[in-house]
């Protein structure tokens, strides 16, 4: 059977298919190129992301360092000091509780700025501790070398003649001030009840305050009278109003010849040895922005103050 196409017909379709050819190859060379550009934006994607993950465990890493150095040091002051610590306990109780958010924040991979900020707070408190700790040990030791010293000389000159009764008189004026009470590490700490009044929560604003924590230390006295001690403790307002129950003489005591207002009063058992003490105000009244005088009286006598704030 002879071919009966014509040779005008095949010349043609040749054009069509190297056209054809040509589309196809330039559309995989694009597929090729498109392909080519996504996994190299994946591969850099992946290298960003391995790099920033690297960063981010060494800051972890440094910031873990860090809160660990902070802590043991916290511990060996504690250990060194343990005589005294134990007058500190609210202030470790909130190292603890700063040491565990941030410890948790480092572990949920939080804001390396925010744990650097919160970290450098808690060094802040953690230097204060020191500061605090060296005061009492420094107040402790001033106030037993005073007290020996005195008590010492008293008993020396009690064996002496007639002929000192002048400075025997001298001597007992100082020994009865040197038989002064003091308080020292005053605080005011206003708080807010929680658990059902089973929990206190340090608290700075007026309106949420449900009462005042009145904290101090009564010192060591080798000499003073030993027994039941009454201490009263004044808490003036910003506007010099004293925080008081009633405002007549039942709510009084005798101070420099006159009757003054308190806020609180406790009777203690009294030993010669320094006694931590507690006292509450609870609220009456609606609480006042500005700054609260305390004041700490025993045997008729001002033994110590501190003021704090309210906003």
């Amino acid at each position: 059977m002879e071919n009966t196409e014509k040779p005008e017909m095949k010349a043609a379709e040749e054009p069509k298919k190297n056209n054809s050819f040509k589309i196809i190859a330039i559309i995989l060379a694009l597929i090729v190129a498109v392909l080519a550009w996504q996994l190299i934006m994946t591969k850099t994607k992946v290298n960003t992301f391995t790099i920033e993950k690297e960063q981010a465990q060494i800051k972890n890493a440094s910031l873990q360092h860090n809160l660990d150095s902070l802590l043991t040091e916290h511990e060996k002051i504690k250990k060194e000091y343990s005589s005294l610590s134990g007058k500190l306990t609210e202030k470790d109780s909130l190292i603890a509780a700063k040491a565990d958010e941030i410890q948790q924040l480092i572990a949920s991979q939080a804001d390396y700025g925010r744990i650097k900020k919160k970290l450098e707070y808690l060094r802040g408190i953690t230097q204060g501790y020191v500061s605090q700790i060296d005061s009492l040990y420094k107040i402790n030791k001033n106030l037993k070398d005073e007290n020996v010293q005195i008590k010492d000389k008293y008993e020396k000159e009690q064996s002496k003649t007639s002929e000192l009764s002048k400075d025997k008189e001298n001597l007992s004026a100082k020994v009865n001030l040197a038989s002064t009470l003091k308080a020292y590490n005053i605080k005011g700490i206003p708080v807010k009840m929680k658990s059902g009044g089973k929990k206190e929560d340090v608290e700075d604003k007026a309106k949420r305050t449900e009462r005042i924590k009145v904290s101090f230390t009564l010192s060591e006295n080798l000499i003073a009278p030993s027994g039941t001690k009454t201490i009263y403790v004044r808490i003036a307002r910003p506007d010099d109003k004293i925080l008081c129950v009633t405002a007549d003489e039942s709510n009084a005591f005798d101070y420099n010849g006159e009757k003054i207002q308190y806020s609180i009063k406790q009777d203690i058992d009294y030993q010669n040895k320094a006694q931590d003490i507690t006292m509450y105000w609870d609220k009456t009244d609606e609480f006042i922005e500005g700054t609260y005088v305390v004041s700490v009286f025993a045997d008729g006598i001002l033994i110590g103050e501190s003021q704090f704030s309210l906003k």
